[in-house]
């Protein structure tokens, strides 16, 4: 388990730089094994030295990209596959560990229609983001056909805080999922006009 200021989301993809030696550790066993490990969020607490406290839902990821540094440092690059709920937490070994369940995504009742309003609001707010000077997602980016996958990479390029992420992440229903994403766009896209209003 990768404990992270951050939460990952199902088809996303995650670049890392692991420097401590516990997550040294986990990405020789992960390369050693499937490849795959646990991404939660750090409800409080730091990245770094441990002791802290987690959300149970997270995201099983897989890493893709694997380079060691030659001082033992690693570069990586893992992308999100399906959600998880921790049912028990394990002593650290020396990284987090868990018993977990990966919670499967039913089929979405949305449609093209859902997923093409996700593409148009994200290229609304991109748009509203350069004119104010923000860092936007790389350009003629294109979300997934699938409205699911759609919604998690909306959620992902949107300026929505790891709370709003975690909240999303955390509703099992896809299609209430969807709704609750087109919800935080359009709240961001609002925020987005009123700033440049000032």
């Amino acid at each position: 388990m990768f404990p992270l200021s951050h939460p990952l989301l199902p088809h996303v993809a995650l670049p890392l730089h692991v420097f401590e030696e516990r997550f040294r550790v986990m990405v020789r066993r992960c390369l050693d094994g499937d490849r795959r490990f646990g991404v939660v969020l750090i409800a409080r607490g730091s990245e770094v030295g441990g002791g802290d406290t987690r959300y149970s839902v997270g995201t099983l990821a897989r890493l893709t990209e694997a380079a060691e540094l030659a001082d033992g440092r690693w570069v990586l690059v893992a992308a999100g596959e399906q959600r998880l709920r921790v049912t028990r937490w394990l002593h650290d070994d020396p990284h987090p560990r868990a018993d977990v369940e990966v919670l499967e995504d039913p089929a979405a009742r949305a449609g093209s229609t859902e997923r093409d309003a996700l593409q148009t609001v994200m290229h609304r707010i991109s748009a509203l983001q350069t004119e104010l000077g923000d860092p936007v997602p790389p350009a003629g980016i294109e979300i997934a056909a699938d409205p699911v996958a759609a919604s998690y990479q909306a959620a992902s390029l949107a300026p929505l805080g790891p709370l709003d992420l975690q909240q999303l992440l955390e509703i099992d229903d896809p299609d209430d999922r969807i709704a609750a994403v087109r919800a935080a766009l359009a709240e961001a896209e609002d925020l987005l006009r009123l700033r440049l209003q000032r």
